[in-house]
């Protein structure tokens, strides 16, 4: 598991100033505009990375069962990632990303379901700490402030990321097992795109990416490269390691989103939000170490 840990830590890193990047290119930009386009950066970023390994001959090969998973995992990351850079546009990092990682809950016992991936005791307790973390940081007054200012809903798009998310590494899994990871990662990011681009003109969002301020396109697009690059580690760990292992640890990410947001948005943690964040690190790394 060593190797899947080291490429778990640079994913969490990457995963980790993605949300801070992404922060910065949707305060004036349309979040659906934002997320094709960050789509399109990684699309072109992943399918380098293809050509550069030449696993594309897969395509045409016997793999179009695990192809077909994966495309339901890129639909399933589509409708996650819209609902996030929704709520992460009206609503604070720090309360937005904690409820994004009930994911590692859901995954968990989707894990359980699915793949037949046992419960110990101690992986019991770890998974008690990650969710009493996640808890813990959401605070009532956050409920009582969003809907005061108007945004009652960032807290149902968080909620509503987190499954979509837990659906994407269970089908993620399923799909990558026999398949090129990097090939997995371009194949998902080609439905994402569609999915986000599709939104766009449903919704006649399409013409605002000319009025996008070029500062925060530039954020958007390295907000793009972040998560290719954190999706090229995650689906190799994926590959390689159990996805209620994986998964875990890719919420560790959190930390380094915390740690940003207060030095870039001067977002702070409470007492009751810090002693949360500690148990949610408590959590994941001790998943780690039971697995």
């Amino acid at each position: 598991m060593k190797d899947v840990d080291i490429i778990c830590g640079r994913f969490c890193f990457f995963a980790g100033i993605t949300s801070i990047l992404a922060k910065c290119g949707i305060r004036k930009t349309d979040s659906t505009v934002a997320t094709s386009l960050r789509t399109m950066v990684i699309l072109l970023f992943s399918w380098l990375i293809v050509w550069i390994v030449g696993s594309g001959s897969q395509i045409a090969g016997d793999q179009w069962r695990n192809l077909t998973v994966l495309v339901l995992s890129g639909a399933a990351t589509g409708a996650s990632w819209l609902c996030y850079f929704r709520a992460l546009q009206t609503g604070d990092i720090n309360k937005v990303v904690p409820i994004d990682k009930l994911s590692t809950v859901l995954t968990i016992l989707l894990a359980l379901l699915f793949l037949g991936e046992g419960i110990s005791l101690r992986k019991m307790v770890a998974v008690f700490l990650i969710a009493a973390g996640i808890f813990l940081m959401i605070e009532k007054k956050d409920v009582k402030d969003q809907k005061a200012d108007g945004k009652s809903g960032w807290m149902l798009y968080a909620a509503g990321s987190a499954f979509f998310a837990s659906l994407t590494a269970i089908l993620g899994k399923i799909g990558i097992s026999g398949v090129e990871s990097n090939l997995g990662t371009a194949i998902r990011t080609a439905v994402v795109l569609i999915m986000a681009m599709g939104n766009g003109f449903i919704t006649g969002k399409e013409k605002d990416i000319k009025k996008i301020d070029r500062k925060e396109l530039v954020f958007i697009c390295l907000s793009g490269i972040a998560t290719g690059v954190s999706w090229l580690c995650y689906y190799r760990a994926l590959q390689e390691g159990p996805a209620s292992v994986v998964a875990p640890i890719d919420k560790l990410s959190v930390l380094v989103t915390v740690v940003f947001s207060y030095f870039v948005f001067g977002e702070k943690l409470t007492g009751k939000a810090l002693a949360g964040l500690l148990l949610l690190t408590a959590g994941t790394v001790a998943m780690a170490v039971v697995s």
